[in-house]
């Protein structure tokens, strides 16, 4: 009997509050958003858009003023003039096995110098970091050379997507064919932007 007493009182104490959720809205006050309440507090100004803009009178907030003086410009000695007005990147001995190895000896066999392997060194630094899978979203250039599209260096070999070789021997034939010379085609990138 004592259980059957306390379950109900449980029961009682339970489903008591919850009967709260369930009261029925006052139909007298309309519901109210909290977009609606902060509106309501919102300064508001009307105006005129037919009228000339005028200028805000009597506005003073204390201003202040900034006096900016010019740095002195500093001299640079000029370098003596070499063969070449513009800058050429420094040659670096590349390591042993690395994609830069293998274009390193690439570029000899075309008989071209350490110079011109610098500059390639420099533009593929630019394009791609070297990196056989570096891809341009914005333009769809795959590979070292960033061949647009990519899929143009399967002339060089069906490995094109992930051998460093193969990428090295096309953008090699591109840049001779194109300009010449990686240093003509570092020196279009630096002036456009692309090669």
């Amino acid at each position: 009997m004592f259980a059957a007493f306390a379950v109900v009182g449980f029961a009682a104490a339970y489903i008591g509050p919850a009967g709260v959720t369930f009261a029925e809205a006052n139909a007298q006050e309309p519901a109210v958003t909290l977009y609606a309440s902060s509106v309501g507090d919102a300064q508001t100004r009307a105006a005129d858009l037919d009228a000339e803009p005028a200028e805000a009178e009597g506005f003073d907030r204390g201003g202040y003023s900034v006096h900016v003086e010019e740095p002195e410009p500093v001299v640079v000695a000029e370098p003596a003039s070499s063969s070449s007005s513009a800058w050429s990147p420094p040659f670096v001995n590349p390591d042993p096995g690395s994609a830069q190895a293998v274009a390193y000896d690439m570029v000899k066999a075309r008989g071209w110098g350490d110079g011109e392997f610098a500059c390639l060194v420099a533009l593929w630094n630019k394009e791609s970091g070297w990196r056989v899978n570096a891809y341009n979203a914005g333009s769809g250039a795959y590979g070292i050379p960033q061949a647009l599209p990519g899929s143009k260096m399967a002339s060089a070999g069906a490995d094109w997507e992930t051998n460093a070789g193969t990428q090295i021997s096309w953008g090699l034939g591109y840049i001779g064919g194109r300009y010449g010379t990686p240093c003509g085609a570092w020196g279009h990138s630096q002036s456009v932007g692309w090669y």
